[in-house]
């Protein structure tokens, strides 16, 4: 399973959402890495469909697709009102990524 936290270097969010993967990764008994995936410009937004910062990917879906979403550098807020996607939308990610993987 491959997971990225894609951000923005100096986003306030970035730790947040780190620490709300691997808490859920920990629940789920899932082991895997976490990678750090900063997003530095205008160009590399585009270039990783970067909806905002922090932007959460399980095998390289997003963990709250935004279906209008727009790409480039600034903050994101998830359907909890926040900056971090609620642990219950991670949770549901990670699931569907390992019944994904069991069955093939």
């Amino acid at each position: 399973m491959k997971i990225e936290v894609l951000y923005v270097p100096g986003c306030p969010n970035h730790q947040p959402a780190v620490e709300a993967v691997t808490s859920v990764l920990a629940a789920e008994s899932v082991r895997t890495e976490v990678c750090d995936v900063p997003v530095r410009s205008e160009g590399e937004a585009q270039a990783f469909r970067f909806p905002g910062s922090p932007t959460i990917r399980v095998n390289g879906n997003d963990v709250e697709p935004e279906p209008r979403a727009t790409f480039g550098l600034a903050c994101r807020l998830y359907e909890n009102g926040k900056g971090v996607p609620s642990e219950g939308a991670i949770r549901r990610a990670v699931v569907a990524a390992r019944q994904k993987e069991r069955n093939h």
